[in-house]
């Protein structure tokens, strides 16, 4: 069966096949324990996801103290991440949970939640612990970074170990990082038994916000939504050239919507995707590459943005729907240039578009599914509109999606003219339980990474680090700023290479954005703070598709069955423009809509001047489309037909023109920065003559 036909009620042998392909990859990848329904062990891990669930559901209802409410979060997560993830990736600790899991778990649950049932005793005697305090805050911490290096892998729990081991030694340092130190206790207490470290602001913001918007993704995506946004992008975009990728690119783009991870996101829509691209002539390692660098390009999607926004929001003291709003313009930007990317792609292989048969009906298609587009647009309207708080907005998308999962089956049924049995009355309620269940399990290494991501946030407050870092990054730059950008920029891929795209974006926010800020400002570059954390969050996903470890391309080229290394090289040329687009908005804050800065306080989001105006925000995104539309032809070597150094060297030219216009207009004094914008489309129609008249050149020649 096509993907793009309806889907019946219960799925068909090849779907469920496709389902089982998908979950082994991520499985592989992600290293979890599979149980089937057979096995007590599902069911265990079953009823504790729902429950914690059902638990961020009801604190949203009936609020409690913030630090207990983080406390019981961390404790569902501790234990999950054990039951799910085993010690070792071998077949004994694979195939069922161990008897020293349990007590992992055990040990998880009781000090996570040490904070919630003791919590009357210890902010009575804030700073005066016990030896007991003592003893919990340093299993926990160990037990924290084993779930880690389940959970994520050894690079998190190594950084955490690495900033510990400072905060400790301190006296002991190189003269350049020397600190005082910090005692055992004083360590211990200050990383677990406040809300500076492990319990401080990125998870609470895991515990307040992030559940919930994760919640929605997995309901919506057992809804069925999944299977529509793949759909609709084929109904749309099959019958162009390269139709199945440009698809993949836009059905990735939706599934961002959905999922805060660019492995899953590859996973759920590549099985589908890369298939068709290269049964449409895209070679194993380009069809790996478009899916990679889709949905990588997923987590800058609004609202979502791979669970970095709450966070960015909350370090930043601002509106969770003003970062939708300024991420908005490079984060299209970005992925429309990507769909031009796989158009070039497409004209370089000669391929055609898919046959007008083989494709579903647009509006057919769109219609089935169009009952998924309610929630998602309530849950933008009452974001950016209303202005909801992130939870209250989450909250009441969820329950409007639940209510349409109860009805949808039922109708579908009515509509058909067929009975409406027991079975299908009851359909709804069993794709809200797999959603709840399932986005409890998603939530497991945000929350993990969260609370290690602490320490370091911990380490900053507890040893002035942040200063130490300032100094050091100046004494290397020597003051330049593009130095600055680039050590950060450097700084985040690495990282991020080793870490979650939220865990990179908190280490990178607190230690670098800062430092940035502070560098630009005393060059005499006054930016919204929000330009520096969206510059380490870009290059932090970057890392994704960045070789050699790059977990994204590794899925994608599984699936293709293509050389990793090469799917990932081809990816990050494809993903090179998103590399432009931090420096590019930096530069230039109109990108992200902002137009003024208080210059006594950029960092206080109140002192920033939004743009408002509609026909300022159309120039604004159209000319940012058209630099990017150069720097990819630049990129791709292709616009009509193959270009030469000139014209690589002319489209270059064209991109700062276009997305730095007052920059142009103050170096060559063109008086006014549309004038930027004219000569940057003038070198473009000079160039699309060019090509056309070297198109009819070779016309003649062959």
């Amino acid at each position: 069966m096509a993907i793009y036909e309806e889907k019946p009620h219960n799925i068909s042998q090849l779907e469920e096949e496709q389902e089982h392909e998908t979950q082994a990859i991520l499985h592989e990848l992600e290293g979890q324990r599979v149980f089937g329904s057979q096995h007590y062990e599902f069911w265990l891990i079953s009823a504790i996801a729902l429950a914690w669930s059902m638990f961020q559901l009801y604190i949203v209802i009936e609020p409690i103290n913030s630090t207990i409410s983080r406390s019981v979060h961390l404790s569902f997560g501790m234990v999950l991440a054990f039951l799910i993830y085993p010690m070792m990736r071998k077949p004994y600790f694979l195939t069922k949970i161990r008897w020293f899991g349990y007590t992992f778990a055990a040990i998880g649950l009781v000090t996570a939640s040490y904070i919630a049932v003791f919590y009357n005793e210890i902010s009575l005697r804030p700073g005066d612990y016990t030896a007991t305090d003592i003893f919990i805050a340093v299993v926990a911490i160990v037990i924290l970074l084993e779930a880690g290096r389940r959970v994520l892998g050894l690079a998190l729990s190594i950084i955490a170990i690495v900033f510990l081991a400072y905060s400790f030694l301190g006296p002991y340092m190189p003269e350049l990082i020397i600190h005082k130190g910090a005692s055992l206790n004083k360590l211990a207490g200050h990383m677990y038994l406040t809300t500076e470290g492990v319990f401080g602001v990125p998870l609470g913001v895991s515990a307040g916000f992030v559940f919930l918007f994760v919640l929605f993704g997995s309901l919506l995506d057992k809804a069925g939504a999944g299977e529509y946004f793949i759909n609709l992008a084929y109904a749309l975009l099959g019958k162009f050239r390269g139709g199945p990728a440009k698809a993949a690119v836009v059905a990735s783009g939706f599934t961002g919507i959905m999922s805060g991870s660019s492995i899953a996101n590859t996973v759920t829509t590549g099985t589908f995707t890369i298939p068709l691209m290269k049964k449409t002539g895209f070679k194993p390692e380009q069809a790996g590459a478009v899916e990679t660098s889709a949905s990588t390009m997923g987590q800058l999607m609004p609202p979502i943005m791979g669970a970095a926004a709450f966070i960015m929001a909350e370090f930043l003291g601002m509106a969770y729907s003003d970062v939708v709003i300024a991420a908005f313009i490079p984060a299209f930007v970005a992925y429309f240039a990507l769909i031009y990317i796989v158009h070039l792609e497409a004209l370089k292989l000669g391929l055609k578009g898919m046959n007008a048969e083989d494709l579903p009906k647009k509006w057919k298609t769109f219609v089935q599914g169009i009952h998924y587009l309610i929630p998602i647009f309530f849950l933008l309207y009452t974001l950016i509109v209303l202005r909801q708080s992130a939870a209250s907005a989450a909250f009441n998308a969820i329950m409007l999606l639940m209510f349409l999962m109860v009805v949808q089956h039922p109708f579908r049924a009515f509509l058909a003219k067929e009975k409406i049995t027991k079975e299908i009355i009851l359909s709804g309620f069993v794709d809200i339980l797999a959603g709840m269940i399932s986005g409890a399990k998603n939530m497991v290494p945000i929350a993990i990474a969260t609370a290690l991501a602490g320490i370091v946030v911990g380490t900053i407050t507890l040893t002035g680090l942040g200063q130490v870092l300032l100094d050091v990054v100046e004494t290397l730059a020597d003051g330049n700023i593009f130095a600055i950008l680039v050590l950060a920029a450097l700084i985040s891929i690495i990282l991020g290479m080793g870490l979650p795209t939220t865990a990179n974006y908190i280490v990178m926010a607190s230690l670098t954005a800062p430092v940035i800020l502070t560098l630009a400002a005393d060059n005499g570059y006054l930016v919204p703070a929000i330009a520096a954390h969206l510059f380490v969050f870009y290059f932090g996903i970057l890392a994704d598709v960045t070789p050699p470890v790059g977990l994204a391309a590794y899925a994608a080229a599984g699936i293709a069955k293509a050389d990793p290394m090469k799917t990932g090289v081809i990816g990050f040329i494809y993903n090179i423009r998103t590399a432009l687009l931090p420096f590019m908005f930096f530069f230039n804050p109109e990108l992200l809509l902002i137009s003024g800065i208080d210059a006594s306080n950029p960092s206080d989001p109140i002192g920033w001047v939004w743009i408002t105006n509609p026909l300022d925000i159309a120039i604004i995104f159209i000319t940012a489309f058209a630099g990017m539309i150069a720097f990819s032809c630049a990129t791709m070597g292709y616009f009509l037909t193959k270009t030469n150094i000139i014209e690589r060297i002319l489209f270059i030219t064209i991109v700062p023109f276009m997305f730095l216009p007052r920059i142009m207009e103050a170096k060559l004094g063109l008086g006014d920065h549309h004038i930027s914008y004219l000569i940057g489309f003038g070198i473009f129609v000079a160039l699309y003559l060019m090509q056309k008249a070297k198109m009819r050149k070779q016309e003649v020649i062959a």
